[in-house]
């Protein structure tokens, strides 16, 4: 039995289904996860000492890839000087002032530890500044595992949610609707027919919990126009986004100002970080400047500040950003004409720093579009990838990144692995 194997059945004993997260399952790819002993710019290497070429990158936030010397060695100065204060730090400034140069539109900011504790504490205070109790959200838009966010499309467009969990009262999502990604008509006759009572419109600007989706053009400008008109909130989730569509983010890449916006773990250099901001009005509504109350003994703790601050130095003076995005767009043409020669009725694309592939054949524009994608084909071509060395997100409805460390002996192998595996 392999060290992975042993490790997973040890796993199964401790932890549901093995993991601590469901993504790292492999339950839609068939086989068992594989457990990473070590990472090293674009490679991760298993328990088992098998190399690979990782396009998952911790779900998004390793722009730089794995271990940047920049940042394990701002990590071990500021571990060296203590791990936690609870208290305040000039680490938490400076990062803060770092990313408002890539974040205009975040005039103040919040810190906590996820992007899900972001999106909880941008969509309460939205609802404090409007004082309206409903939000529109859109059906394969992930904004982490609150309650009232765990909501999948009702049979309408201005059908209320029901939960999308056990344990979730559908009291919790009453105030959510549900519209399909992309549908700008959905979201009007849903604020036409709540008037007055819609707090926010919160949106993935580029989908990327379903394996990656752009907006149709004119999509966020209407949605920037209805919230004008309504007077909503328009937050972005940039979790996934944020320095990888653009560096200032899809905000930066459409041009469209949202009122708040949520950051995730790429702006801590993969530590455990969230951000939350935007105007200056709404923001000044949180606790202890405004009666909004959201706390985190670990907000802005001062080893994550230190690799957020060394990461966005890096992406701000080395061109980063470029060389991941340049590979992204050698990447894809490459994985595109592969499609073409082996006629393997797929699809990829990408945008940025981030790509996705499905084997459904045309584009989609909505959650609803993927269900006609062939996900026992793509489990098949996982797995034989996984044997080539290319560790891909193990499912059809995960984004895929590049960093500034891939390289072209990684283009090459990568090719090659996918060739074979289509032809398997």
């Amino acid at each position: 039995m392999s060290r992975n194997e042993a490790l997973f059945q040890e796993a199964s004993t401790c932890f549901p289904g093995g993991v601590n997260s469901p993504v790292r399952a492999f339950r839609s790819v068939g086989g068992n996860p594989r457990f990473m002993a070590r990472g090293k710019g674009s490679r991760l290497s298993d328990v088992d000492g098998k190399e690979y070429i990782d396009y998952v990158l911790s779900w998004g936030p390793l722009i730089l890839g794995h271990a940047h010397p920049k940042v394990v060695a701002a990590v071990a100065a500021a571990a060296a000087q203590g791990m936690s204060f609870g208290a305040p730090t000039e680490q938490e400034n400076r990062l803060a002032i770092a990313i408002k140069r890539f974040f205009p539109s975040l005039e103040l900011l919040r810190f906590v530890n996820s992007g899900t504790e972001a999106c909880m504490g941008a969509i309460r205070v939205a609802r404090a500044a409007t004082k309206r109790d409903n939000i529109i959200k859109f059906s394969g838009c992930y904004h982490g595992h609150a309650d009232y966010l765990l909501v999948s499309a009702g049979s309408g467009v201005s059908t209320l949610g029901l939960p999308d969990s056990p344990g979730v009262p559908a009291s919790f999502t009453s105030h959510t609707f549900v519209a399909p990604y992309n549908d700008a008509q959905a979201v009007e006759t849903i604020l036409k027919g709540n008037k007055g009572t819609v707090a926010a419109i919160i949106v993935e600007p580029v989908a990327g919990n379903m394996g990656f989706m752009r907006p149709r053009p004119g999509f966020l400008e209407t949605l920037r126009s209805l919230c004008d008109e309504h007077g909503t909130v328009l937050i972005f989730d940039e979790v996934m986004t944020g320095f990888r569509i653009a560096p200032g983010g899809a905000q930066e890449y459409f041009g469209i100002r949202p009122d708040l916006s949520c950051l995730g773990k790429v702006v801590g250099g993969g530590m455990p970080v969230g951000v939350y901001g935007g105007r200056r009005d709404i923001m000044s509504m949180v606790a202890p400047s405004g009666p909004v109350y959201q706390a985190g003994t670990l907000s802005g703790n001062p080893v994550a500040m230190a690799a957020g601050l060394a990461t966005l130095e890096v992406l701000e003076q080395e061109d980063a950003f470029g060389k991941a995005r340049n590979y992204q767009e050698h990447l894809v043409a490459g994985l595109q004409e592969l499609g073409k020669k082996k006629n393997a009725d797929w699809t990829v694309d990408g945008l940025g720093t981030m790509f996705g592939l499905r084997f459904l054949s045309g584009a989609a524009y909505s959650y609803e579009d993927l269900k006609a994608g062939d996900t026992l084909r793509f489990g098949r071509f996982f797995r034989k990838a996984l044997e080539s060395g290319i560790y891909f997100a193990p499912s059809s409805f995960e984004a895929g990144f590049t960093s500034s460390t891939h390289t072209d002996d990684d283009l090459e192998l990568t090719l090659k692995a996918v060739a074979l595996a289509l032809d398997a």
